[in-house]
């Protein structure tokens, strides 16, 4: 975890977590804070039940995993045809 955080950069970091179609990789590209710091930061900031709400929203989310969002747009793949 990185040194101390102002108030200002946690409400931005909760802020970035809460928003549906920000991915955790553009998080770490705006603030320099991987997945795991942000759910700590998270853990920390929220009451109990307000940070399982958000995990229970989060895990699986295409929106918040790029690489998820990225293999759903792409879809399955096309069958050869003869033409």
């Amino acid at each position: 975890m990185k040194t101390t955080l102002l108030p200002e950069q946690i409400s931005r970091i909760v802020r970035l977590a809460w928003e549906d179609r920000t991915s955790f990789e553009e998080i770490e590209k705006r603030t320099g804070f991987v997945e795991r710091e942000v759910i700590a930061i998270m853990r920390r900031e929220l009451k109990p039940s307000s940070f399982r709400l958000w995990r229970k929203r989060v895990n699986g989310r295409i929106t918040k995993h790029r690489r998820l969002l990225e293999r759903k747009l792409k879809g399955p793949p096309l069958p050869d045809f003869d033409v």
